[in-house]
């Protein structure tokens, strides 16, 4: 499966993006998706997942209530609501997938080393 991250750019703190992310190759909307990022100098971290098999949610407290992902099935898009930005969440972000036949067990779907697909990513940066 092929990811195209889109979406990035540069905002100021309190606003609004979304990023998108183009799958594409066969069977792509049976692939769980997660979106990560990393910051210079810092660990890639996980900031939401959703699952293949019921839809289901999850996102790090960093992130809760702040960023939305979501699936568009029909143009297997998966999308990421960030929403009252924060510098602090300025990064590269990543989009990926994991192979139905690896699926992540449910504790480790924040966990990149459970994904074996890659986009390129998006730069994101927030100003203050």
């Amino acid at each position: 499966v092929r990811l195209v991250e889109s979406g990035g750019g540069l905002v100021q703190a309190g606003d609004s993006l979304t990023l998108s992310c183009a799958a594409s190759g066969r069977d792509a909307s049976n692939y769980a998706v997660g979106w990560f990022r990393q910051a210079p100098g810092k660990e890639r971290e996980g900031v939401s997942c959703i699952s293949s098999s019921d839809g289901s949610t999850y996102y790090p407290d960093s992130v809760k209530g702040r960023f939305t992902i979501s699936s568009d099935n029909a143009k297997n898009t998966v999308y990421l609501q960030m929403n009252s930005l924060k510098p602090e969440d300025t990064a590269v972000y990543y989009c990926a997938a994991a192979s139905p036949l690896f699926p992540p067990p449910r504790a480790r779907l924040l966990d990149w080393d459970e994904y074996a697909y890659w986009g390129q990513g998006t730069q994101v940066t927030v100003s203050s």
